[in-house]
């Protein structure tokens, strides 16, 4: 673990975060998780992956449903006292990511994953946001929607994404304090940020 670095995103929708994750892990030749983790949480604890899917929505959910996928007012009366609640979804998740970066050096896309890896020695949190009309943009081009609908997604997903980061790791979403570097890639484009990006890891880490 001693040579082990990890970087994590956070990311607006709409940034760009994915696209440099991918494009940053191929450069630096690391490990790349970002929806991965749900199904590597889902495998680890044996749980249907809707349970983490859902998270982000603070919602709860019966053990019973979510295991054999069933819902009825039967089952709903039966095991209504069995739920899992956010928190421990979080730990499940939370562990899957401290065993990933006690393994190998890697990159995490959102999950909270700076917070939960807050005492790793050699760690790099960075914020990516972007310009609205980017955001807009990228986020019609990639899920085909129309201008109100990808303005209506990313007003929905911040809010969710913020609520949650604010809940479990105590501190404020997107704000620069929280992260080691913020970086808007309306101002250089992706390619030059993800440069930008692996410069300062390397600096960072001694690469």
């Amino acid at each position: 673990m001693e040579d082990n670095y990890i970087i994590t995103i956070g990311r607006q929708l709409g940034s760009g975060g994915r696209e440099a994750g991918l494009k940053l892990t191929a450069s630096l030749g690391i490990s790349f998780y970002d929806k991965e983790l749900i199904r590597l949480a889902s495998r680890e604890s044996g749980l249907n992956e809707r349970f983490f899917e859902k998270a982000d929505e603070r919602k709860r959910f019966s053990l019973f449903w979510g295991l054999f996928g069933m819902q009825s007012p039967q089952t709903q009366e039966i095991y209504s006292g069995y739920y899992l609640s956010d928190e421990t979804l979080f730990k499940i998740q939370s562990d899957v990511i401290r065993k990933l970066a006690e393994k190998q050096s890697c990159l995490f896309v959102g999950r909270c994953a700076d917070y939960v890896l807050k005492d790793h020695p050699r760690r790099l949190s960075i914020f990516l946001n972007a310009d609205i009309n980017d955001r807009i943009k990228r986020v019609m081009d990639i899920h085909k929607m129309t201008c109100k609908e990808a303005q209506d997604l990313i007003e929905k997903t911040d809010k969710q994404r913020s609520s949650y980061y604010n809940y479990f790791s105590g501190k404020s979403w997107g704000v620069a304090e929280s992260y080691h570097l913020c970086i808007n890639t309306s101002v250089l484009g992706i390619d030059k940020t993800v440069s930008f990006i692996r410069q300062f890891a390397s600096d960072r880490f001694g690469l």
